[in-house]
């Protein structure tokens, strides 16, 4: 019987949750498509770009132009609010990227015929607050560095800076 009334519980509270999302009073984008930092009561744009495709002998990487984005934050698990109207949030993924001669750069894949695997996401969660609003957070620890979050079918980024 007590297994039950957990298992009800646990329902009780996720739907809670889910109508607690729908009122969700905090501040919101000023662009849609466009991923916010939050800083308290306060959001921080990402830095918006594309990211080109640069083929060497190792593979294939993907590369931003500047050592750093504009927008940082001091979280090890930094958490945005984003407004979709063009960009799936669940299609997002997590990138960090390694600093090399001025620019950001993420390995994709290698060449040849053993190709090797490139970079993979880091984990997010995405939690949905209300019609075209989410909530996406880091699902582990980030060191400092460079990251961005991308939708998986487009070389647009979003980039930020962990310190």
């Amino acid at each position: 019987m007590s297994a039950r009334l957990l298992t009800i519980f646990l329902f009780l509270a996720c739907g809670l949750s889910t109508l607690a999302g729908a009122d969700y009073t905090g501040p919101r984008p000023d662009t849609p498509d466009v991923p916010y930092l939050i800083h308290a009561s306060k959001l921080v744009a990402l830095d918006v770009g594309d990211a080109k495709e640069d083929t060497r002998k190792e593979g294939m990487f993907g590369t931003v132009s500047g050592p750093n984005a504009k927008a940082r934050t001091p979280m090890a698990e930094p958490i945005f609010i984003m407004e979709t109207k063009n960009t799936s949030a669940d299609k997002l993924e997590l990138y960090k990227f390694e600093v090399k001669n001025g620019n950001r750069e993420v390995f994709l894949r290698s060449s040849g015929k053993k190709s090797k695997q490139g970079s993979r996401p880091l984990r997010l969660t995405v939690i949905r607050l209300g019609p075209n609003l989410y909530r996406i957070e880091a699902a582990e620890t980030l060191e400092p560095g460079e990251y961005s979050l991308s939708p998986n079918d487009s070389n647009k980024v979003f980039c930020f800076q962990v310190y």
